[in-house]
């Protein structure tokens, strides 16, 4: 009816509408705190506790299961045998469900997983013998390949080199007793064999150099070096399988430079 300014009359909608969010706003509030109350509570609720729905509590008290006393812990029995190798909550508190807590396992029952470049892990097969070394215990262990894995993980080197490598598995053959004192995480070498022969004519990779597509190597006559075409097999990164151009008992001249040339005179060079 006009009785009132227009100013007046929106001053007072505002006022109206402020008060409803404040009022939301604090219902709001309270359903979080009952919220908060009702985990505070189930956090007080031990193990031997239990609330049932649609059963009145007791006279001054809450509903419980009756039977199973007040009990602060609840059992949780391992799945298998064996020692706790490491646990992963020390300290109480609330845990997630299927949250692994301790990692259980048989120091009796180790094996070594080993990951290789894929490159490396091609030429591998099941069952190769392995040499177990700087373990920490002194001799040399003996393994064998149970499992190359069928698929391969990015893993950057310590020069920052992205490298595609597989892990294999391998059991020791050995008695348990030579590695009783190694333990899950530490630290091996494997050396695993590939290919071995017997009586083979082998000669330090040192004294191999290329010479057009073939390899070739200097060898000591009556003084002399003497250029050799050779004809290599496998090899290991130290030593060389020769199966044509050198024979056994030969010299050969380890890392000849430059100025080594076909028929020029040579000196052997102390060990000292």
């Amino acid at each position: 009816r006009r009785t009132i300014s227009k100013r007046a009359l929106d001053l007072a909608e505002l006022a109206v509408k402020t008060r409803e969010a404040d009022l939301a706003a604090a219902e709001a509030a309270v359903r979080i705190r009952r919220h908060e109350l009702e985990t505070a509570r189930a956090a007080l609720i031990t193990p031997g506790q239990a609330a049932f729905s649609g059963q009145a509590p007791s006279p001054g008290g809450a509903a419980s299961s009756g039977g199973a006393g007040s009990s602060c812990c609840v059992e949780v029995r391992a799945p298998v045998s064996g020692r706790i190798l490491r646990i992963l909550h020390k300290s109480e508190s609330v845990v997630p469900a299927a949250e692994p807590l301790v990692e259980i396992g048989d120091p009796r029952d180790l094996e070594v997983v080993v990951d290789l470049l894929s490159t490396d892990a091609v030429g591998i097969k099941k069952g190769a013998e392995v040499l177990i070394e700087d373990w920490g215990g002194g001799p040399t262990l003996a393994g064998r390949v149970r499992r190359i894995e069928p698929y391969g993980f990015t893993k950057v080197s310590a020069l920052g080199i992205e490298e595609q490598r597989v892990n294999v598995i391998i059991d020791f053959t050995d008695p348990p007793s030579k590695w009783r004192r190694l333990g899950h995480g530490y630290r091996v070498e494997a050396r695993i064999i590939v290919w071995k022969g017997a009586n083979v004519l082998k000669t330090p990779l040192g004294a191999l150099f290329r010479r057009g597509d073939a390899w070739a190597a200097f060898v000591e006559e009556n003084g002399r070096a003497r250029l050799r075409p050779v004809e290599v097999g496998r090899t290991n990164g130290r030593e060389a399988q020769v199966l044509d151009g050198l024979r056994e008992g030969e010299r050969v001249i380890l890392h000849p430079s430059d100025r080594v040339k076909n028929g020029v005179r040579i000196v052997a060079r102390s060990p000292g």
